[in-house]
């Protein structure tokens, strides 16, 4: 079980699947909102005023929930893993109001993001260490208009991954803890 950490719900406890995720822990969960706070503050960005957000290979969902306890309007949880998938449904109904979070069932690599009926303030993108999805999905959102103006992107990969990044996203953040690198990317054009 892990807890949230912050906002409305700070210290309700979620539960991850115990196959084939890996869940961001508190200690990069708790610098990574450190860092889009800071950050909005400083570009005077408001991000978490009625924001929605995007939670890519969500497992858990705790970085969506965490976003949902810190005053996030909406949230979108993307996964496709079969037997993980009921235990984020439980986590979301735990966490927020029925009709602030939608599941959606399908292959990242894959996805446009055609039904998505909201603009995007804020972006996870948490992959399995062993691939690198980063450059296409990033292709992918950037061309579905998702996007609000100064949207915030959250990547995390193993530490060793070399992500190349479209030109539309500038890097404002780096930082490496143990084998886990996070990029902060904002959305330079929309």
């Amino acid at each position: 079980m892990i807890n949230i950490i912050g906002g409305t719900k700070k210290r309700t406890k979620i539960y991850a699947p115990l196959n084939n995720v890996r869940p961001t822990s508190a200690q990069k969960r708790e610098s990574m909102f450190s860092i889009i706070e800071s950050y909005s503050l400083k570009m005077d960005l408001n991000i978490f005023k009625k924001f929605k957000v995007l939670d890519l290979f969500a497992g858990s969902g705790a970085l969506g929930l965490e976003a949902i306890s810190r005053g996030a309007e909406f949230a979108y949880f993307y996964e496709n893993n079969i037997d993980v998938i009921y235990q984020l449904k439980k986590n979301c109904l735990k966490i927020c109001k029925k009709n602030n979070f939608c599941i959606k069932v399908e292959n990242i690599l894959k996805s446009q993001f055609q039904d998505i009926n909201n603009e995007i303030s804020l972006v996870f993108i948490d992959p399995p260490y062993k691939i690198n999805p980063f450059e296409k999905i990033l292709n992918n959102i950037y061309k579905s208009k998702i996007l609000s103006k100064n949207a915030i992107i959250v990547l995390e990969c193993y530490q060793k991954t070399n992500v190349k990044l479209p030109p539309f996203f500038l890097c404002f953040n780096e930082r490496i803890y143990g084998k886990t690198k996070i990029i902060f990317l904002i959305n330079k054009v929309a």
